[in-house]
């Protein structure tokens, strides 16, 4: 039996990624989504149309719940959705802090659901590849993390430019390469900050953000994420041995293009993929029977540590 999803939102990565993630996929349905606006509602093609969020939560025929609501909505709504015996699928960030999304755990867990973070990158195939490499010791002892990840954006009374709804560039673009840091160092149980640089707009929340720190006493990690940097997604892992770095394609938003991936001096090629329908399939799984792969929610609540750790850093300087 498919997984019947719900969806609390009809925004732009509900209409271009996951809706047709979830009608792709070979054990989900798209049996309702509810949203502002019923005329966007009705183009992701469920099965129903709610009027408003409790009401798609009320309905007991739904079994999972993806969230991609403002981050300052997530917490509310993502509570709302377990309490009513949900598992959820939220987007990225979890939530806006860590002590929202330790308590999103927590109920989590008290309600026996399942809560991810749709992370969709870490379900990539070049990405899972990343971290064999790196886990099997291949490029031998890691040493060094370096990422980016920049645009010069375009929003216009956008959430991203509001500090009250969890905007700015860190926690936007940030948290994926932070990902990459607890994915590649088996959670990033120590960081430290060595340099922090943050350039901060005119509605107050960071256009940019530059850290440099270290994880676990022995692994150098950089990361610049941006708002207005030239476009660049990099993403380069340095071990004693050797090193590897996405190629073609871009390190964090490849798809459903062909992507590569270097390693020393050999190119592996990795064929287009959809990584929401990878994302969704592997979810849908665990939900049914355990068996798909999940980011676990640990991983989420170290990301949210390690961000609030960056930004009140970035205020001190």
């Amino acid at each position: 039996m498919s997984v019947k999803w719900g969806f609390l939102g009809a925004g732009f990565v509900a209409t271009a990624g996951m809706a047709p993630a979830v009608h792709a996929a070979k054990n989900a349905q798209l049996y309702g989504v509810a949203s502002r606006s019923k005329t966007r509602s009705q183009a992701l093609g469920p099965t129903h149309v709610y009027e408003n969020y409790d009401l798609l939560l009320a309905d007991p025929a739904i079994d999972a719940v993806y969230i991609s609501l403002a981050n300052n909505q997530h917490f509310e709504w993502v509570t709302k959705a377990l309490h009513a015996g949900k598992h959820v699928l939220c987007e990225k960030p979890l939530a806006l802090n860590a002590s929202e999304a330790q308590q999103l755990r927590e109920t989590a867990d008290q309600c026996n659901l399942v809560l991810v973070e749709a992370v969709w990158a870490r379900w990539h195939p070049r990405f899972q590849r990343i971290q064999e490499l790196v886990t099997s010791e291949s490029l031998g002892q890691l040493q060094q993390i370096d990422s980016t990840f920049t645009s010069v954006s375009k929003f216009v009374d956008n959430y991203r430019l509001q500090p009250e709804m969890g905007g700015g560039a860190l926690l936007d673009v940030g948290c994926y390469q932070v990902h990459a840091w607890v994915a590649l160092t088996n959670g990033a149980k120590d960081f430290q900050i060595e340099d922090i640089t943050r350039e901060v707009g005119p509605t107050g929340v960071d256009l940019t953000t530059s850290v440099s720190g270290r994880i676990n006493g022995s692994v150098g990690v950089t990361a610049v994420s941006s708002f207005v940097m030239e476009s660049s997604q990099t993403l380069v892992i340095t071990g004693e041995k050797n090193s590897t770095k996405t190629h073609e394609g871009e390190a964090f938003t490849t798809w459903r293009k062909p992507s590569s991936l270097l390693i020393g001096d050999t190119t592996e090629v990795f064929a287009a993929t959809d990584a929401f329908v990878i994302m969704t399939e592997n979810v849908s799984s665990y939900i049914k029977d355990g068996s798909g792969w999940i980011v676990p929610v640990s991983d989420s609540v170290r990301v949210a540590q390690i961000l609030d750790a960056i930004a009140a850093c970035a205020i001190l300087q």
